[in-house]
């Protein structure tokens, strides 16, 4: 489901799930991977990938639908509608907005490389990450929630409005279009393209030429600057 391997000073954390959406036991092999990264001493840095067609398609629709809410029993401290406000959607959301606060907050300079497709979720993962690199030649980045009736969290909306610029987060978000890897890197959501093939070394490049970086250094400034970000990502997952 998810391989950790380093690259000289560079973790490279391939996501090999299909979709690779964001079941419980996907969420719980990236939180393994990134506590074994986060252990780094000296040079670092980290690239996510995918496989295949895709990048990541974000939350798992599929398993939300397959396990509703379901409260646990009333005490005499709660009643049953103060219960039903942490249901498994809240707790669901809160370890995806987890997700995407620990990558924002990983104490060493990362990179997604997007080798196919990369919505919802999983677009708002790549943007957790410093730089992204995209497949040229297959592959979107979007945020369809407009599409699909849905709006988008506290947090993930911090964390888009913080890592795109204001003009593309707002075209972005309000219409759902599906950005190529030549549109994504004029928009200036990604920072490099490359053939399907160069997708991975040049992402590793990218991130072995930061990976000196002092990584308390640069947690502190990341997480200073995205502070508003991880706060909303931090609080309620649903408002």
């Amino acid at each position: 489901m998810i391989d950790l391997q380093r690259d000289g000073d560079v973790y490279v954390l391939r996501f090999d799930a299909g979709e690779n959406r964001f079941g419980p036991a996907f969420l719980d092999a990236a939180a393994d991977a990134l506590g074994t990264v986060e252990k780094n001493e000296g040079p670092g840095a980290l690239v996510t990938v995918g496989t295949g067609k895709f990048y990541s398609n974000g939350l798992d629709l599929d398993w939300l639908g397959a396990n509703p809410d379901r409260p646990p029993a009333p005490t005499h401290r709660h009643s049953t509608d103060e219960l039903r406000s942490a249901d498994r959607l809240e707790d669901y959301l809160r370890r995806v907005h987890g997700l995407y606060a620990r990558v924002l907050s990983l104490p060493m300079p990362t990179v997604a490389a997007l080798n196919g497709h990369a919505f919802a979720g999983g677009a708002m993962l790549a943007l957790a990450h410093d730089f992204a690199v995209m497949r040229t030649d297959r592959g979107y980045f979007c945020l369809p929630e407009v599409d699909l009736g849905m709006s988008f969290t506290p947090g993930m909306d911090a964390l888009i409005r913080s890592r795109l610029p204001k003009t593309a987060a707002h075209e972005a978000m309000l219409t759902g279009r599906r950005y190529t890897a030549e549109e994504a890197l004029s928009a200036g959501i990604v920072r490099r393209t490359a053939a399907e093939e160069e997708v991975l070394p040049a992402a590793v490049e990218l991130a072995a030429s930061l990976a000196g970086k002092d990584g308390r250094t640069v947690a502190k400034i990341r997480t200073d600057m995205y502070r508003t970000a991880l706060d909303a990502l931090n609080g309620p997952a649903l408002g």
